[in-house]
């Protein structure tokens, strides 16, 4: 899957509209292979944009889990730890 689509579940603040659009935005440009669809593809890629947008919205806001909210700069902190020990720091 895509590496760029991050979690967007249990976090605390929680995740944004604009945060849900770009994933599925990052989703559909996967599947599609498509950067920037041409002007015949776009009312088609858009429309995938949203309804993904939808679906991923209403999930999120249907899952439930007893563990603490996760904190975005700690989870930050260890991706960049992770990075830094797999290819080095510059």
């Amino acid at each position: 899957m895509c590496r760029n689509i991050r979690t967007l579940f249990n976090y605390d603040p929680p995740s944004t509209p604009a945060d849900i659009e770009a994933a599925a935005r990052q989703y559909v440009r996967k599947i599609s292979g498509y950067r920037k669809p041409s002007d015949r593809n776009r009312a088609a890629f858009e429309q995938a944009v949203a309804e993904i947008t939808q679906a991923t919205a209403a999930l999120l806001n249907s899952l439930q889990t007893a563990a603490p909210p996760r904190d975005r700069a700690a989870e930050i902190a260890k991706a960049r730890a992770r990075n830094a020990k797999r290819f080095g720091t510059a």
